[in-house]
């Protein structure tokens, strides 16, 4: 497994990171614990997760992935071997998260913060990412930006949040933050506040990234590297749809887009479908998987810290930790980017 700087946090990740928002409704809890156990065996010690978890969010389900891995954690004391990230959701009226009223202030944060370290059995949180802004802007899907005034006057500010985590930081609760879905103007606007008010610097950013979906390269990227605040890349897979599995009307038992149809309709639009049937014919065209070959461009991206994978079965999860271990050959680095450019932003 290679490892990697988390910007300037002084941690180094694993490649792969073990993604978790399937626990506690798709997967049970034993299954969340062989799926650790086996991440943790071959190399995999950066863990994600979030008050949020499980996904689709229920009053019912939320919070039960971070149970999961507080049992793991009083079952096997492993702890001390992972690097831990959560995230603090941005504003919801969702019942489950302070009663239909949670923002980015100090008072949420902290409430998030306490529940999930009762729920993870841990003193403290590695990386606390805020899950996504409390401004309006585009994100979840939205690729151009329009301005909105008057959310912008009702939103907590940058810096009420960012001094709020940096309460906790100093609490010694988190040691590190991190942004969600956030944009490059957001990014640079936490990294003045930081460098101001010697408040704590993001160490990495948390956006989607994949063959469908390579919007971060616009102005993320560069930021990404100048600012030493590295992409850990999430749907990876296209919810897995760059396995080619949804193609032609397949149905795998299961699956999460079998699971929740018409849910999650993202990454199934025709540009969408269109796109992925070019990726998954040039993996075959080569002899590769078209899983293994889109999580193996994407561990290549020179922005990037880690790659979070999902996966609900622990073969599933092998096979997305092998890519680590896969180098693409230059002639399907070629055939992907020219696909790129037929379908540059198919599902963004």
């Amino acid at each position: 497994m290679e490892y990697r700087p988390l910007g300037r946090s002084g941690l180094s990740v694993s490649l792969i990171c073990l993604g978790t928002m399937t626990w506690g409704q798709q997967n049970t809890e034993a299954e969340a614990h062989a799926q650790m156990d086996y991440a943790l065996d071959h190399g995999v010690n950066f863990f994600d997760t979030a008050e949020l978890y499980p996904v689709p969010p229920t009053p019912e389900t939320q919070g039960r992935t971070e149970d999961s891995i507080g049992s793991w954690f009083a079952a096997r004391g492993t702890r001390d071997k992972v690097i831990l990230a959560s995230k603090v959701v941005g504003p919801t009226a969702q019942p489950q998260f302070r009663g239909g009223a949670a923002r980015l202030d100090r008072a949420n944060i902290r409430q998030a913060v306490e529940r999930s370290l009762r729920r993870l059995r841990t003193d403290w949180i590695d990386v606390y990412y805020v899950h996504w802004p409390e401004r309006a802007t585009n994100f979840f899907g939205r690729l151009g930006y329009t301005h909105d005034t008057e959310r912008d006057a009702q939103a907590v500010s940058i810096a009420e949040t960012l001094e709020a985590l940096d309460e906790q930081v100093r609490a010694g609760t988190i040691r590190h933050i991190g942004l969600s879905n956030e944009s490059a103007w957001g990014l640079m606007h936490y990294l003045r506040l930081a460098e101001e008010r010697g408040w704590p610097r993001p160490a990495c950013i948390q956006n989607p990234y994949s063959l469908l979906n390579r919007s971060f390269e616009a102005g993320l990227a560069e930021a990404a590297i100048r600012e030493a605040v590295p992409l850990c890349a999430y749907s990876p897979l296209a919810m897995g749809t760059l396995s080619g599995k949804y193609l032609h009307g397949g149905k795998p038992e299961g699956a999460r887009l079998t699971v929740y149809e018409g849910t999650y309709m993202r990454y199934l639009t025709a540009q969408g479908v269109a796109a992925t049937e070019e990726y998954v014919a040039l993996a075959r065209d080569h002899g590769l998987d078209p899983a293994q070959m889109a999580l193996a461009y994407v561990n290549s991206r020179p922005f990037l810290a880690s790659t979070i994978i999902g996966a609900t079965t622990v073969d599933q999860l092998a096979a997305n930790i092998a890519s680590a271990d896969l180098t693409l050959p230059d002639t399907v680095l070629e055939g992907i980017e020219a696909i790129h450019a037929r379908f540059t932003y198919p599902c963004p």
